[in-house]
């Protein structure tokens, strides 16, 4: 059974910093992309950011670019979202996900099979 597990939400004031940590277990973590979405509160869940499963590629959401970086430890099966220069509009659950098909980098939802629980992140103005 697959499960992701994500850790490293909490309450950061403007400007400031936080990762978020997601360990997988119960498939070949290194087959499979790996990203992160979002979900505000009266929002759809939104993309913020995709690593491919070598993790040379990496894809960033616009509204995120420049300020988050996405990255994975294969060895640790664990994909890492460190996100800088926070802003209130960043408030939300964060999901990670792990893509359905092996080898493939998608950015849409609805290609990934698992979800984390999700881990609040609030930004407080």
């Amino acid at each position: 059974q697959v499960q992701l597990v994500e850790s490293g939400g909490g309450l950061v004031q403007a400007g400031g910093s936080l990762r978020l940590s997601c360990t997988a277990s119960g498939r070949t973590f290194s087959d499979y992309t790996m990203g992160w979405f979002r979900r505000a509160p009266g929002k759809e869940r939104e993309f913020v950011s995709v690593i491919s499963w070598s993790g040379d590629r990496t894809y960033y959401a616009d509204s995120v670019r420049g300020r988050f970086l996405i990255s994975r430890d294969n060895a640790k099966n664990t994909v890492y979202l460190q996100m800088n220069s926070l802003k209130p509009d960043d408030t939300a659950v964060y999901y990670c996900a792990s893509d359905i098909v092996i080898g493939r980098v998608t950015l849409s939802p609805m290609g990934y099979a698992y979800w984390g629980q999700g881990t609040q992140v609030t930004v407080s103005s």
